[in-house]
């Protein structure tokens, strides 16, 4: 696929994403992809049963649902452009645009918003309690809202930088094999009794596959920050300094940038089925965190998402014109 169409599927499927949100449907590719791996993974955990035993299931479950879904991406795009070089290139533009989450993401914390704003505060948590792992029952209004920019903080890499990412080097089938990787993470990267050793891969390989966007993303985030006139320079130094402390080699970057750009403090102590775990602080507690930061966080995840886009769409003209 030349460099300048996987350019303006992106575009398209950007801007799907902002004019539509996420298709919420039984064909929708990561709801198919979710079925793939509960399939798999009831074949391998009936075969393997010793720890190491459910490791080597791990790798087996990536290998199996990953490159087939690459590969698969690939045939039923590439059958298409055979039939008609426009079919080719809509699918291409519907697939990517399933990968990405902007408007999901900023519809899903402004509806949290929302329930905070009419004083509904169980429906909020409710609410929250579909974006994220933690335990939402008890959680206090200020907590809601720490949780609420936390998530979407973290998504605005795993569910948009990281998606246009791999839409921008290999088009829709990498895009959608990154979401497969992302799924099996959500769903078996675990390190619970039944996951530590089965999804120990799929963490892993979640690591990997996010590293550098997400190191591109926190930049993203310093340079939405001073565009949205918050505190870029803040976004940085927090970044730099805080970033590390998370036990995630890429969740702190753009929770840290975030903090440091609306001058709250994230972290402390999250439960989790009724265990208490920590989470180091990213930035400095200049005030209380508030509803009007969910906003604010949207806001910059919006602003990141475009200027991941404008840069992605820069260097691929840029890399065009060299050869």
């Amino acid at each position: 696929m030349a460099e300048y169409t996987k350019g303006i599927i992106v575009i398209f499927a950007f801007v799907l994403d902002l004019l539509l949100g996420d298709p919420v449907r039984p064909t929708h590719p990561v709801v198919l992809i979710g079925k793939l791996i509960t399939f798999l993974e009831r074949i391998l955990y009936g075969i393997f049963k010793t720890p190491i035993g459910l490791k080597v299931a791990g790798i087996i479950l990536w290998i199996l649902t990953v490159p087939t879904v690459y590969f698969m991406t690939s045939a039923v795009i590439g059958a298409c452009y055979k039939i008609n070089y426009w079919l080719g290139f809509a699918l291409s533009v519907w697939l990517v645009y399933t990968s990405i989450a902007t408007k999901n993401l900023a519809d899903e914390a402004l509806a949290i918003l929302a329930e905070l704003k009419a004083g509904n505060i169980k429906k909020a948590r409710v609410r929250l309690g579909g974006i994220v792992g933690r335990d939402t029952d008890k959680l206090p209004l200020e907590e809601i809202c720490r949780a609420t920019v936390e998530t979407v903080a973290e998504n605005t890499v795993d569910g948009i930088i990281s998606p246009m990412f791999y839409a921008f080097i290999g088009g829709a089938p990498l895009a959608l094999a990154f979401k497969a990787a992302s799924t099996l993470d959500s769903m078996v990267g675990y390190k619970n009794e039944r996951y530590r050793n089965f999804g120990w891969f799929s963490a892993k390989m979640d690591d990997i596959l996010n590293y550098v966007p997400a190191r591109l993303g926190g930049i993203l985030i310093v340079a939405a920050s001073f565009f949205l006139k918050l505190d870029g320079k803040n976004a940085l130094r927090t970044m730099l300094k805080d970033a590390g402390k998370h036990k995630s080699p890429n969740a702190g970057i753009p929770e840290a940038a975030v903090a440091g750009a609306l001058g709250v403090r994230l972290g402390g102590w999250n439960s989790y089925s009724g265990k208490l775990h920590f989470c180091p602080y990213m930035g400095e507690k200049k005030r209380e965190i508030d509803p009007e930061d969910i906003k604010l966080s949207v806001n910059l995840s919006v602003c990141t998402a475009m200027l991941g886009l404008i840069v992605g769409e820069v260097i691929l003209i840029l890399t065009m014109a060299r050869v």
